[in-house]
């Protein structure tokens, strides 16, 4: 049983974190610039980010390598440093994880390549897959108890990105499309034909993240539980719909109604449950509290039940007296 595994078998759900690339904007990122880069130059901001995450509740963190691959970081000249960057992600999420008063798994981000494959572009199979392994192989040597694919559109490339990460290591892999599409996925994938696909995979969990708010991630639960109740389901939504202000791009889900939308996707039976683009660890802290108190409230309703019942079974043997 892996770390992942023993974690779900102990909780009835894993809370996730939130974005990284809103945090490390505010820390000063400039827009366009490779966050990965960050990595080896400023692995004290990215540690901090892991670290106010967990300390918000975060049972899994993800590294900072969703653009990691040689396809993405060739855009800005770094396509000779895949394995570093990725490694050293690793590496940092590992040392913040290791410093939790609670048990904190390190999910190695793989974010698409930013190409099409043939015939729909000039991407191979196997070139992805190579590409995939290379990324893989850093995060796995750094540390990472799961792959975790995501924000793919695409489901050949989902598969290209397991066969990469399965040529370089055996850990546990989950893997999340975004259906920002009139609820399918950008090349026209819906849920329930990634969760038939990619259940073929023999993946650690399946589900959706980014997209366009809260109700399309809601959606995508509801349509992959109707047709398996036994895959373990991922929502990691957006903080609601983005919107520009004042020149910025703002997010208009609140804390408060990010913690609802953790309880509703968490009934639901998603279990692995957390925030994408616009989300902060003020999000997750509130996601935290909400469903702490959904399952304090489930304990209680059982309880009572269970009294109940055997309140009637000594009233049923007083009569049968």
């Amino acid at each position: 049983m892996n770390r992942l595994q023993q974690l779900l078998a102990e909780n009835s759900y894993l809370l996730l974190d939130g974005a990284m690339g809103t945090m490390l904007f505010g820390m000063g990122l400039e827009s366009g610039a490779p966050p990965e880069e960050w990595n080896v130059s400023h692995p004290d901001r990215i540690q901090k980010v892991h670290r106010a995450y967990i300390e918000a509740g975060s049972q899994v963190i993800l590294t900072n390598t969703f653009g990691g691959s040689a396809y993405r970081l060739k855009l800005h000249n770094l396509q000779d440093r895949v394995y570093e960057l990725n490694k050293a992600a690793a590496q940092i999420a590992r040392a913040a994880a290791a410093e939790a008063d609670h048990p904190v798994l390190v999910g190695g981000s793989i974010g698409p390549s930013g190409e099409l494959l043939i015939p729909m572009g000039t991407m191979s199979f196997e070139d992805a897959t190579a590409a995939f392994a290379e990324q893989a192989r850093g995060l796995a040597d750094g540390g990472v108890d799961v792959l975790w694919i995501e924000t793919m559109s695409d489901l050949n490339e989902v598969k290209a990105a397991v066969a990469g990460a399965r040529q370089v290591c055996d850990l546990p892999i989950a893997a999340t499309m975004s259906f920002d599409t009139h609820g399918n996925t950008m090349m026209g994938v819906t849920p329930q034909m990634a969760l038939s696909e990619l259940k073929e995979l023999g993946l650690a969990a399946i589900g959706a993240n980014c997209g366009n708010g809260l109700a399309e991630i809601i959606g995508v639960i509801e349509a992959m539980q109707a047709l398996d109740s036994e895959t373990v389901l991922v929502a990691k939504s957006n903080a609601g719909i983005p919107k520009w202000v004042n020149d910025e791009l703002s997010y208009d889900g609140t804390p408060y109604v990010m913690a609802g939308y953790a309880t509703l996707v968490h009934r639901l039976g998603a279990k692995l449950i957390g925030g994408c683009c616009g989300s902060s660890p003020a999000h997750i802290a509130a996601m935290a509290e909400s469903l702490a108190y959904f399952e304090k409230l489930n304990k209680a309703k059982s309880n009572g039940a269970e009294e109940e019942s055997e309140d009637g079974r000594r009233s049923r043997r007083r009569r049968r007296g």
